[in-house]
């Protein structure tokens, strides 16, 4: 069975790098797909990958991972850039979409800059 999991960017705020990292490390160790809202900055994405790294074994295969973010208008106005550039500061950059799955189910990530196709493969039987 196919579990999806979705994380909610109130979630994890609160938490620091190393605890949301071993959460994901841990939900991908069992088998779930997780999508969560907003993307994961560059230092945490650094770290997931060492902690993947370090965890990988005859049964953890390691993981899939892609961002889908919402296109920059062009022809925004200063203050309307502005403006979301202070809502992200403040609210934390929710704009967009994380999914993470193990390389056990997942068979690829499509991306484009408007969408994600996440292709499977049925997971083998312990």
């Amino acid at each position: 069975m196919l579990t999806l999991r979705f994380i909610p960017y109130e979630e994890i705020k609160g938490m620091t790098t190393k605890e949301r990292i071993s959460k994901i490390v841990q939900l991908t160790k069992e088998e779930k797909i997780i999508l969560i809202e907003g993307k994961l900055g560059k230092t945490e994405e650094a770290e997931l990958i060492k902690k993947t790294m370090e965890e990988i074994s005859s049964k953890f295969k390691g993981l899939e991972i892609a961002e889908i973010s919402p296109e920059e208008k062009k022809d925004r106005t200063f203050f309307t850039k502005l403006k979301d550039d202070f809502l992200n500061l403040i609210m934390g950059d929710r704009r967009g979409f994380t999914i993470i799955g193990p390389a056990t189910i997942v068979k690829e990530i499509k991306k484009d800059p408007n969408k994600i196709e996440l292709l499977t493969k049925e997971p083998k039987k312990r």
